[in-house]
């Protein structure tokens, strides 16, 4: 389950186009943060995505994914042209495909390697779905299938698109608009495919009710929109990171945890014990987008709520990250390491996690302030104090890590209480061959 949100120009501070997401998925599906250079390619070059092979074209752009490790897609990136994307997950009455297709991370990435802006963007997910349909197993130890709808943002527009099998619906946003793991269109939409032109009611007709109605994206949905309503004219990059890491009305308590209850979800998501909790903010993405260049921040680590946020520019390349994560624990993996602290936080969140997002904040605050430098300077001229700033952020932020996760290893083991929950962790840790102490 995820959360996807924007603000197109009149709603931000500074004019900008600003998107986030919570990419949520299986507690151990490690999402690395990848770099895709421009590519040209022969002609009659083909091109092989998570399941079926597509014709390449004869040049790619410059992408910046996050992406779970296993798929080829993503579920959120931005391009060298300022195209940002996140999809979500919609459960829709269309019938599956016996054969695999196209996930609707591969279409993802495909629009963002191929377009130059929203509309080229749209293009080329509907001309691809027409061709190969969506179909194809998106779980990671579970077989999971399903639909996309998506946000679709450039320096100057945003769109939704939600799409029923190979049918799609696209509408313009106006302000700011969020999307959830349902569909949301009904019969305010500005073009569609043949079999959903004339709707009514493409929410109501065509979702799935149980699936749409367990994942709990109405109220997400709800909260994202209403919060971005009540700052719409001077929305920030702070504003949208605080929502990606909001955990609803109940999580402003200090004496709020993620291990109480067997239902619901919120737009920061933490795994649980049964079958209804079973995603966990794997990756977040707020994309700051201007027609000068585009600042990225990405966490390249799961639950948001106690990771900061790096910038990242398309045309400084990445700091060394370590090896690519996959499902077995490793330290020397950034998201991997990062799940030591995460873990630890969570054998007792509501006494642990305060001191952790005050070091955070302090670090994100920092680095707001120093990007504020090249807001309008993202030329050759700045692009190696840049890439210094990015290398940096990545260093405090795993030096902070280290030190707030020696501290937690120093203090008594917190109370035993929430069996459930912390048999779904052990569970989780047991999977990934990870060792317990914290």
């Amino acid at each position: 389950m995820c959360d996807t949100f924007v603000a197109v120009n009149e709603a931000t501070a500074d004019g900008s186009v600003i998107l986030g997401k919570n990419s949520d998925r299986e507690p151990n599906e490690a999402q690395p943060i990848v770099r895709v250079p421009a590519t040209e390619f022969a002609p009659d070059c083909e091109l092989r995505t998570t399941y079926v092979t597509v014709p390449q074209v004869r040049r790619t752009r410059t992408v910046l994914l996050s992406k779970p490790y296993w798929i080829w897609g993503a579920e959120m990136g931005v391009n060298d042209a300022g195209v940002a994307i996140g999809n979500e997950a919609v459960f829709t009455k269309a019938k599956r495909e016996a054969d695999p297709g196209l996930l609707g991370m591969d279409l993802l990435r495909l629009a963002l390697e191929r377009a130059g802006d929203a509309e080229e963007a749209v293009a080329v997910i509907t001309d691809m779905l027409a061709t190969y349909g969506q179909a194809g197993n998106a779980g990671h130890t579970a077989d999971m299938q399903y639909d996309n709808s998506y946000l679709i943002a450039d320096p100057s527009r945003a769109v939704v698109l939600e799409t029923v099998g190979r049918e799609w619906a696209v509408s313009r946003v106006d302000g700011t608009r969020s999307i959830s793991n349902g569909l949301t269109l009904r019969g305010d939409f500005d073009a569609a495919s043949a079999g959903l032109q004339g709707a009514k009611d493409i929410a109501g007709e065509h979702s799935d009710f149980l699936y749409t109605r367990f994942s709990d994206s109405a109220k997400r949905q709800c909260r994202t929109r209403d919060a971005l309503a009540a700052v719409a004219g001077g929305i920030r990059v702070a504003d949208a990171m605080a929502l990606l890491r909001d955990h609803g009305e109940g999580g402003q308590k200090p004496s709020w945890t993620p291990a109480a209850g067997l239902f619901g979800q919120t737009v920061c998501a933490h795994a649980g014990f049964g079958p209804v909790r079973v995603s966990q903010s794997t990756g977040s993405l707020v994309a700051q987008l201007r027609p000068e260049g585009s600042t990225v921040w990405l966490t390249g680590t799961s639950a948001p709520c106690l990771s900061v946020f790096k910038p990242i520019w398309m045309d400084t390349g990445l700091p060394d990250l370590g090896p690519e994560p996959d499902k077995y624990y490793d330290s020397s993996s950034l998201w991997w390491r990062h799940e030591d602290l995460h873990r630890a936080v969570l054998s007792d969140y509501a006494n642990r996690a305060a001191t952790l997002r005050e070091r955070i904040a302090a670090i994100e605050e920092e680095l707001q302030t120093q990007t504020t430098v090249f807001a309008d300077a993202y030329g050759p001229d700045t692009r190696a104090e840049r890439a210094a700033l990015t290398a940096r952020a990545f260093a405090v932020a795993a030096r902070a890590e280290r030190e707030a996760l020696a501290q937690l290893r120093q203090r008594p083991a917190p109370p035993r209480r929430h069996l459930l929950y912390r048999r779904a962790w052990a569970g989780f840790d047991k999977a990934a061959q990870r060792g317990t102490e914290s």
